[in-house]
C-alpha cells in the first residue's frame, strides 16, 4: 500500500494537513490511558491537558477503568507484594535501542523467538499493576476488541505481542516522553523525560522503583532473561548501566528518509487515537526532527560508556535482507548463547518475514532535499546516500 506523507515544508496544524495523510487505522475501544490507576490519572488531569467536549465519553471511560485498575492493583499487592520483594533479577536485561521506526520492533520480535528470553507484552505494559492476577482470564475474554494489526503498520496485533516497557513507566509514574500524546503541541511538558537527567532525586527514585518492580513481576512470572525494547532507553545509557552494569545493548539504525516519513505517520496516528482533543499538528515535523537528532546525538555521545562486548550495532536494511546472517553476527558480538537453538526457529519464520507488507510512503524531491539538508550529518554518519 502506497501512502502519501504531507510535505515537510507545508505549514502544519491545518485541516488540509490532516487530510493530506491517508485515513488512519483505529485501535478499537482501548487507548493507552485505560491502563492508568486512578491516582496517576488525577495527577495527569492536574497538569491540565487539553480536553474537548466530544472526548468526554473517553475521559469518563478512562476514569471508570482507572478505578478498576486501582482496585485490582491493590489485590495484586496484597497477594504478591512480599513474594516480589524477594525476587532477584538474576540476568541483566537485553536492551534494544534505536529511534522510533528504525526497526526496533522487528529486532525485538526476532530476539524473543529465542526461548531463553521473555519480553513485555501489550497486556503487561498496559496493566502492569495487576497482570499477574488478571492476564490469564481478562486477555482471552477481550482479545476480540483489539485490531487485527498494529495501527502504525501491518504487524499482527494481540495481547501477547511484544511491546515497550516505556508504556508501563508512563502509566505508573506519569514520567515519560509519551506524555506528548496529551500535550501534543507543548514539548516542554515531556522533554525532560527522554534522558531523565533533569529529574529531581525523588522523581528519579520513583521511576527506577517502577522499572524494577515491573521487571521483578516479569521475572517472577517467567524466570527468564528479559529483552526490553523502548526507543526512550536510547537516551538513558548512563542510567541503565548504573542500574544494570551487565546489561547487553543492541542499537539499530535505518535510512533517515524512511525514519522521518514513518515517524510522521506514527505520530499522526497515535495523536488521533490517544489524545483527548482533536490532534494538533503544529510543529509536528520540527518536533520529529528535534527528537530524532537528539536521540542519535545522545546515543553517539554516551555509547562509549558501554563496556566492550556488551554493545552491538545493526543496520536495519541488513537485518531485513538477511535475518540469519545479521542475527548470527549479533549473537557472536555480545556473547549470547543459544544460536544453535535459535537458528532453526528463525528459518521457520523466514517465509512469514518475506511476506510482511510494510507501509510505503511517497515524498517529492522538495521533501527529500529538506530532510537531507537537515540530517546530512546523519546520512554521513551511517553511510546512507542522498538518493
Amino acid at each position: 500500500m502506497t501512502q502519501r506523507v504531507r510535505s515537510v515544508s507545508e505549514k502544519p496544524g491545518t485541516e488540509a494537513a490532516l487530510q493530506a495523510f491517508p485515513p488512519a487505522k483505529k485501535q478499537g475501544p482501548f487507548c493507552v490511558w485505560h491502563g492508568l490507576s486512578f491516582g496517576v490519572w488525577l495527577q495527569l488531569l492536574a497538569k491540565r491537558p487539553r480536553i474537548e467536549w466530544r472526548y468526554l465519553p473517553k475521559v469518563a471511560s478512562i476514569t471508570a477503568v482507572s478505578l478498576i485498575n486501582s482496585f485490582e492493583s491493590a489485590i495484586e499487592r496484597f497477594w504478591f507484594g512480599r513474594r516480589l520483594e524477594q525476587v532477584a533479577i538474576e540476568h541483566p536485561p537485553v536492551f534494544v535501542l534505536g529511534h522510533w521506526r528504525s526497526g526496533t520492533t522487528l529486532l525485538h520480535n526476532l530476539l524473543t523467538l529465542d526461548p531463553q528470553f521473555t519480553y513485555p507484552n501489550l497486556y503487561q505494559v498496559l496493566y502492569s499493576g495487576h497482570f499477574l492476577t488478571t492476564q490469564r482470564w481478562v486477555a482471552p475474554l477481550t482479545q476480540w476488541l483489539l485490531p487485527k494489526t498494529r495501527i502504525v503498520d501491518n504487524m499482527p496485533a494481540d495481547w501477547n505481542m511484544t511491546q515497550e516497557d516505556e508504556i508501563a513507566l508512563l502509566l505508573t509514574t506519569g514520567m515519560s516522553p509519551y506524555l506528548m500524546l496529551l500535550f501534543q503541541d507543548d514539548r516542554s511538558r515531556y522533554e525532560r523525560y527522554f534522558s531523565l537527567s533533569r529529574l529531581s532525586p525523588q522523581e528519579l527514585a520513583i521511576w527506577k522503583k517502577s522499572l524494577l518492580l515491573f521487571l521483578k513481576k516479569m521475572t517472577y512470572q517467567h524466570r527468564r532473561q528479559i529483552v526490553l525494547k523502548s526507543p526512550g532507553h536510547t537516551y538513558r545509557i548512563p542510567l541503565l548501566l548504573e542500574m544494570f552494569p551487565g546489561a547487553k545493548f543492541i542499537y539499530i539504525y535505518r535510512d533517515p528518509y524512511a525514519v522521518i516519513r514513518s515517524t510522521l505517520h506514527l505520530r499522526r496516528t497515535l495523536f488521533a487515537e490517544n489524545g483527548l482533543a482533536a490532534p494538533r499538528l503544529d510543529g509536528l515535523e520540527e518536533d520529529s526532527f528535534l527528537t530524532y537528532e537528539d536521540c542519535v546525538q545522545t546515543y553517539e555521545r554516551t555509547k562509549s560508556l558501554i563496556p566492550a562486548g556488551q554493545l552491538h550495532e545493526v543496520r536495519f536494511e541488513d537485518l531485513e535482507a538477511d535475518p540469519l546472517v545479521a542475527m548470527h553476527a549479533l549473537y557472536g558480538a555480545i556473547g549470547l548463547d543459544g544460536w544453535d537453538r535459535l537458528e532453526p526457529i528463525l528459518r521457520s519464520h523466514l517465509s512469514e518475514l518475506a511476506h510482511h507488507k510494510k507501509n510505503h510512503f511517497l515524498m517529492d524531491d522538495a521533501d527529500r532535499r529538506k530532510i537531507y539538508q537537515r540530517l546530512k550529518w546523519m546520512f554521513d554518519l551511517y553511510g546512507y546516500p542522498s538518493q
